[in-house]
């Protein structure tokens, strides 16, 4: 596997951010409205305000991932990271 420089990777992260929150976005929305949550409902219960959920669920990007991550959690969601080492892999990589 071709390893990549981080600085690398974060040279498109504005253009990549909006691709990411543009995915996001309709699966927030799909996943309150299948919970019968208004939007005002699921901002009250992530501890946000309802313009971050009417925006987060449009897909503007937005560097608050905490409160992202608290409307995911909210929703019973969780937020998985793919491509990267994981704490076991470093351990065993230090182990060696």
């Amino acid at each position: 596997m071709r390893r990549v420089h981080p600085t690398a990777q974060l040279q498109n992260w504005p253009h990549d951010s909006h691709h990411i929150f543009s995915r996001v976005g309709p699966n927030i929305r799909s996943a309150r409205k299948h919970l019968g949550l208004t939007q005002p409902q699921l901002a009250l219960t992530a501890g946000v305000g309802v313009c971050f959920v009417v925006e987060l669920e449009a897909g503007k990007p937005t560097m608050r991932l905490d409160s992202a991550m608290r409307v995911i959690a909210s929703l019973g969601g969780v937020i998985q990271l793919e491509g990267m080492p994981t704490a076991d892999h470093e351990g065993a990589r230090d182990a060696k």
